[in-house]
This record gives structure tokens, sequence and C-alpha cells, in this order.
């Protein structure tokens, strides 16, 4: 419980520094070693870290005691005293009159040490959760610690309305004297450990960090309205800005917004809301049972999309929810994606729709993977739908148009800003698209709805429409390549994907095309990069793409020019993709993956794969060393 957690745990001190724009993470010794912290905005920081309980190594995610953190190389002998001394705020200082143990405020009574000392550390453990009770060895609240002797209302009004004498911190960025809880608050919270990196820029380089002004407007904004872990509760906007729902690049983003005028506070505090429900929804899917109505709320794991699933109870088992209409156990075995076990158990109720739905084996058939849903401007961290990424000038109308009809044939199109997919007529009625597009688009939508043959009246594939010339080879091809890139052929008499031997035996595909798509030339690239001018198959296109930390679809990075544009070039995907191993933990367990995928998973964030594929290219890290960060990640 978070109410109780934070006397136990605290937190988060200032754990270590973050070098922009590298990414590069060091321990607050390492970066006063190489000269990035001065030895006296170091030692600051790490008696912070010991006066609020541990000394903390960043790279290996370590809590140390001052004696293991000397041991590691974590500090340097020549501060190993003051850190001992600093540490005792934690294990308590020793009364030299009684012997007893006594706190870090008692200490300061008696003059046992320097004032502006202690004020430094009491202000950073009331920054990180409270004063600390060395004899019970917890944090506890102001009244008990007034009550123990260790705090008293004096010390807590001139912490409460810190001056210049009060501010025992530095901001090595704005040259500024901070309390502690002001430099946390300039801190970012690291994608993988949770921990809060004080971040550090060069000079001329674009530092981030909310103004006081700006800080109180966002403390006094309050709301009933949130859900979550705040549900039911008087919350601030601060401290849902703050949370773990919202990530660093949509906080920067937001404050930025506000700042400029673009959205106003109530806006602000909208978007705000509807992340933290939209977080909180697709979370508390995964707990859904079969108990539950019949009309239900069920998250597309791959799009973190939410869709309204009707689920038709039968005498055998429920349905599945196919890319546009249900589709039976039955179905699934018949299409080999589900075996005969498997089968059986689902009849006899021995597992669920929603279980086996979930397995990634049957999800990738029934939903597919990413498409590219929208494009992403590097500078302004903004994201668009294609068809606004072609209104602003960004994408050309051809690749725009290519672009929403591999949308349209893959399932539907996307609006990326509001996380939602579209039939063609809907994002049309939306204005997710232009009207000018709607018939091109309705035509590759056929590619999952289904071609009518001319000639029986059927219902026939996008690959079997291309044979009957119905549509033009090279659209066909583009669509064709788009379908297997996120996930495989459409059946559109079923409403799913198959397994290529399956598309075969229908004639949905055959080994002449595959062999086509195999091995692409120029002629089957029918995609394009705008940022390189390549063209590309719409896998290696898919491969360029960012993940939105909040939605999970991709998006298509769009950098201006001398901007720094990253994407792994064909030779050095080919040795990830070479390389191989069984030791994966987590949904890997027991399979062999290759790095490649290890790399492309929802364990790594795309700042950490960005920072791996340039140390490899650089040389600074081997491809053995490559993988085992990637497993450590993944453990």
């Amino acid at each position: 419980m978070e109410s109780v957690r934070s006397y136990l745990q605290g937190k988060g001190c200032v754990a270590g520094v973050i070098l922009q724009p590298s990414n590069k993470k060091l321990s607050i010794y390492e970066a006063q070693r190489i000269g990035i912290l001065t030895p006296g905005t170091a030692l600051c920081l790490l008696e912070a870290q010991a006066a609020t309980g541990f000394i903390v190594d960043p790279l290996k995610n370590k809590k140390l005691t001052v004696k293991q953190a000397l041991k590691e190389k974590l500090v340097g002998p020549q501060i190993h005293e003051k850190l001992l001394s600093a540490e005792r705020a934690v294990t308590g200082y020793r009364d030299p009159y009684t012997g007893q143990k006594i706190s870090l405020f008692q200490a300061l009574q008696k003059d046992l040490i320097v004032k502006q000392h202690a004020l430094r550390l009491l202000e950073a453990q009331i920054a990180t959760g409270g004063i600390i009770d060395p004899v019970h060895s917890h944090r506890v609240p102001v009244q008990v610690a007034y009550q123990r002797g260790y705090f008293d209302e004096e010390m807590n009004e001139i912490l409460s309305d810190p001056d210049i004498d009060t501010k025992g911190f530095f901001d090595p960025n704005t040259q500024e004297n901070l309390t502690y809880l002001q430099l946390l608050e300039r801190c970012v919270a690291d994608p993988t450990t949770g921990l809060n990196l004080l971040s550090i820029t060069k000079k001329g380089e674009f530092y981030f960090f909310v103004d006081e002004a700006t800080k109180l407007i966002l403390k006094s904004i309050t709301t009933t309205e949130a859900e979550g872990k705040y549900q039911g509760t008087t919350v601030s906007l601060w401290d849902l800005l703050y949370s773990k729902y919202i990530t660093e690049e949509k906080r920067i983003e937001l404050v930025q917004q506000y700042k400029s005028g673009s959205i106003t506070i109530e806006s602000f505090l909208e978007t705000i809301l509807t992340i933290i429900q939209q977080q909180t929804e697709f979370s508390s899917s995964s707990s859904m049972v079969m108990s539950q109505p019949p009309e239900r709320r069920v998250e597309s794991s791959t799009l973190k999309t939410t869709v309204t699933t009707t689920v038709t109870e039968t005498n055998e088992v429920d349905h599945f929810h196919g890319i546009r209409k249900d589709v039976t156990a039955a179905e699934l075995l018949e299409s080999k994606i589900i075996n005969e076990d498997l089968y059986k158990n689902l009849t006899a109720g021995s597992v669920t729709v929603t279980e086996v739905s979930e397995m990634e084996s049957v999800r990738k058939y029934l939903e597919g993977t990413n498409c590219i849903a929208g494009v992403y401007l590097q500078s302004t961290k903004e994201t668009l739908s294609i068809y606004q990424a072609k209104s602003k000038g960004l994408l050309t109308p051809g690749t725009t148009l290519v672009l929403l009809e591999a949308q349209a044939a893959t399932g539907f199109v996307i609006d990326p800003v509001n996380n939602k997919k579209l039939s063609v007529e809907e994002a049309v009625a939306q204005g997710v698209v232009g009207s000018e597009w709607k018939n091109k688009l309705l035509s590759a939508e056929r590619a999952v709805t289904g071609y009518k043959d001319p000639y029986t009246g059927g219902i026939i594939s996008l690959f079997q429409a291309l044979q009957k010339d119905l549509i033009v080879k090279d659209h066909g091809i583009r669509l064709l390549e788009a379908q297997i890139a996120t996930g495989g052929i459409i059946d559109p008499v079923y409403s799913h994907r198959v397994p290529v031997q399956v598309a075969y035996t229908r004639g949905y595909f055959d080994k002449e095309m595959n062999e086509i798509l195999s091995d692409p030339d120029d002629d089957t690239k029918g995609f394009f990069d705008p940022n390189t001018q390549e063209n590309l198959t719409y896998l290696q296109l898919v491969e360029r793409c960012i993940t939105d930390p909040i939605t999970g679809l991709s998006l298509l990075v769009i950098a201006k020019k001398d901007e720094l544009y990253f994407f792994v070039d064909e030779a050095t995907k080919l040795i990830l993709k070479s390389t191989t191993t069984t030791r994966a933990e987590g949904k890997y367990k027991g399979t062999t993956m290759t790095l490649w995928d290890l790399l492309y998973s929802k364990y790594i964030t795309e700042e950490k794969r960005r920072e791996l594929v340039q140390q490899y290219k650089s040389g600074s890290i081997t491809i053995e060393s490559f993988l085992e960060t990637i497993l450590k990640f993944i453990q």
C-alpha cells in the first residue's frame, strides 16, 4: 500500500546522472570523477543518498551501505568517513552523554553535527518520504516525529519555507541553489529501473524543468475524477503529472504546450485524466473473467486500443473476436491456429476464450501485429495521424496514400492521437482521412473484408483478386507484403490471419509469391522512408518506427534536416537476427529467440534500444555483451 510503502522504503533519492543527448547513465561519483559534477556537488548528493537509506548504483540498480559502496568502488576512500557520518542519519548517532541511539535532529540539537549539514540531510529525508526513526528503522509521519523528539514545529517551518540558507543543493545546468525536493522534481525517471536521474545537458542544449510559477499552478489544481490508484481521492494535477501513468516524454510535451499557451490548464488536466483512464483500463483487462456480462470491454494487447466485443454463448465454446467478425474455436482448429488438445480444453471449459486469445501464437492471427499507425515529429515530440502529416506537408500525397492503404488492408485505419481503430467509413466520417481518398481506401479495405468475384459472386482474397486481374499487380503485392509484415495473410471469409501453409491450401497465397516477397528487390519495395529517401518493404519501414509508450502503436519518425535520424542498417539487422539464444526469461522462456526479436520486445524501451545499437555499431560493446545486457533487462 502506498500509504505504508512510503514509510518503509521512501520515495527515491537522486540516484545518479544521465547525460543529454546521449542518455548515458553515470553514478554520482563517476560523474564527479570525469568532471561532470564538482566535488562539492557530488559530496552533497552522496551524503543525501547515505542519509536517506543507501548509496545507489544506478547502472546495476543496487542499493548499498557506505562500506559496501566503498568496496565496490561506487564511492572513493577520500569521502568514506564523511559518508559514514551521513549514514548515521539512518542508523542513528550515539549520544556521548547517555550512550543511547539518537536521531539526526537530536544530534543537531546536541551540537554533534554542523547545522547547515543537518538541515540538508533532514530536508533530503523529508523530500524522500519522511523523517527516519533510527531505532525502529523506518520513516514516520511528522506528528509522530514531533512526539519522539525527532523533529519540531520550528524546524518544520524553516524547511517548509526555504530561503537561500536552506537550499543546500545545486543544479549544475542552471547554477541555482535548490532544496532537495526541487532538485528531485527536475530529475527524469529511468524507464527501466524507476530511479531518479539528474539530467546534465551541455551548454547551449535544451534543458527542461518546471519553473516555480508553473509548479504552483499545477499543485493548486485538484481533481477527484482520476482513476487507477487515485480513484476516490482528491489529488493535484502536479501529483498526477509525476505519477507512474505519465511517461517522461509526455510530461515534457504537456508542460511545454501549457507554458507556450497552446493548451489551457483545463485541457492539460483532461489529457492527464484520459491517459490514466486508458492505462487503468489496459492493466485491468488481464483480470477479466468469463462470469462477466456478455457485453464487455476487451483490450487489444498489440495495439492497446479499446474495442467492444459481444461474446455469444454457444453449446460448444464462446466465440473469439476476429478482425471484423467473431471466429469460432472450430474455425481456429481448422486453420491450424490451435491444436486438438487446446480445442478439447476450450470445449471442456478448462481454459477460457480470454486465456487462449492472450496466447502469442493465437493473438497474432486474431489481431495481427502493429501497422504504421501515425507519424512522430522528432523535434517537437508530437504525434500526428498519417493524413495530418500530409496536410502539414511532412509526407507527400503518394507516400500518405500508400501508408493509409496499408492500414486499411491490414485491419483498420488508425487514429494515433485518440488511439482508435476505425473502418474506412468511420475514418472519413471522423475526419481521420479526407473524403477524396475514400474510394481508394475502400478498395484497399477489401483485402480484409474480401473482394467480390465477378464470375461467381463469391468472396475471394487479395491474392485471388490479383490472380484474376481485379487489382493492379504492384498494388496487390504492396498490400500482401503489408499483411505478411503485420502477422500473416488475411482470410476474408473467417476474418482472421492464417499460417502460410493454410494460405497455400486455401489458394490465398502460393510459393512463387512467397519467394518474390521473401527476397525483395526494387520492384517489391513499395514503401518510402521520407528521412533517407529510400524505397523499402513495409517490414523494413515498420522496423524503423518507434513505439508510442502509452498506446504501443508504431509511429514513423520524421526528423528535420540535420537532426540525427536513428535506424538499424541492414548489415546490423542481419547480425542481430542471426544471433539466437534459449536463455531469455519472461514470455520467451524455453524458446529459441533472436537477439533482434528480444531487442524489439516489450521489455526494452526505445531509449535503451537506441543506446545499445549505437554502442554496438561504435564498437564499444561486442555482440556477446549486447545479448547479455538484453537478457539481464528481460530478467
